[in-house]
């Protein structure tokens, strides 16, 4: 048991190093990552299709990268927006990993590109672990999925720069308790901003870009609770940057 732990630490250590190599060339490029993480069905392909779609409008430079087990589906939902987007297979793995999202970029990522965001795969455990170097980390849930979703996954809410709540046109007909909602955040992340969005009434639209923006070259306002914890990872050293570190849940 020793050594599976061993090895899981050893793995997450070398994907931190090379999160955080990453991360500064990104940065000397003027780009920013945008890391979005959520159960599959959550609505983050609507969310940041229509976040495009605005950034677009404005003249600023954004692109995606989305990632899925299979099919291509998303890719062309986001590239309606008419933003530069790539989709990314992961025959069967539950996450992306850093050095993964390196490859994908090397000779795609427009010169330029002041956003990148990431739709990572619809998971909220495996994801939440891998620093993919990122600027802002965003956790997303949708009105349907229940108040307890931040209890459950408190790795991937708790290291959330911010919480986007989804579909919350939907939230009187399912009953949705929003302050039993944002009590949960607050009792994992405290301090995180908790904002409900709909891409069918408009709800929070470009609050999203807005933080992309505001991240822009800067730490998260927000730094959570979590992520200044010491965490083992190798030789005793913990690992993490600008308030992004990782756990297990």
């Amino acid at each position: 048991m020793c050594r599976v732990v061993d090895l899981q630490q050893a793995v997450l250590a070398e994907n931190d190093r090379r999160a955080r190599a990453l991360r500064s060339e990104l940065t000397a490029r003027g780009t920013s990552v945008v890391n979005l993480l959520s159960s599959p069905g959550s609505g983050k392909t609507a969310l940041l299709e229509a976040e495009l779609t605005l950034a677009r409008s404005r003249g600023i430079p954004v692109a995606a990268l989305t990632a899925d087990l299979a099919t291509e589906n998303d890719a062309r939902r986001l590239g309606r927006s008419g933003a530069p987007v790539k989709q990314v297979l992961t025959d069967g793995l539950c996450h992306l990993e850093a050095d993964m999202l390196r490859g994908h970029l090397d000779g795609w990522l427009p010169d330029g590109t002041r956003v990148l965001f990431v739709e990572n795969v619809g998971n909220l455990v495996c994801p939440a672990t891998y620093d993919l170097g990122e600027t802002l980390r965003v956790a997303l849930c949708s009105v349907t999925e229940g108040e307890d979703k931040p209890l459950k996954y408190p790795t991937a809410f708790g290291l959330a720069h911010l919480v986007l709540v989804t579909k919350s046109d939907l939230a009187d007909a399912v009953g949705f308790d929003e302050a039993a909602f944002r009590a949960h955040v607050q009792q994992i992340n405290p301090g995180v901003e908790t904002v409900l969005t709909s891409t069918r009434t408009g709800e929070g639209a470009g609050v999203l870009l807005e933080h992309a923006l505001a991240a822009h070259g800067n730490a998260p306002a927000h730094r959570p609770v979590m992520a200044r914890q010491v965490l083992p990872r190798e030789h005793g050293h913990t690992h993490h940057h600008d308030g992004v570190a990782h756990s297990h849940s």
